[in-house]
């Protein structure tokens, strides 16, 4: 099965740029399938990570940023692929 992770947090006005090189920056203590990083209007990063994994499984999730460089506490979820490329059901 393939379970995304993904963070979501909202920095400072002003300091999107410094929020997006500090997710660039974290290191997981595992290599998921897949990392990506994107940004978004309002100073706003998100990180998905893929894995194989059950959905329940405990998996390395980045961090809380420092108070000082968000808004507000960072938004997490947690999704398993139903469907691949081709329409098909996994």
């Amino acid at each position: 099965m393939t379970v995304a992770l993904m963070w979501e947090a909202r920095a400072v006005p002003g300091r999107g740029g410094e929020l997006l090189a500090w997710a660039r920056r974290q290191e997981l203590p595992r290599r998921p399938l897949r990392r990506e990083t994107l940004r978004a209007p309002q100073d706003r990063v998100l990180v998905i990570t893929w894995w194989d994994a059950a959905y329940d499984a405990v998996l390395p999730e980045l961090p809380e940023p420092d108070e000082a460089l968000v808004t507000r506490a960072v938004h997490r979820w947690r999704f398993e692929s139903v469907e691949s490329g081709h329409g098909r059901v996994e």
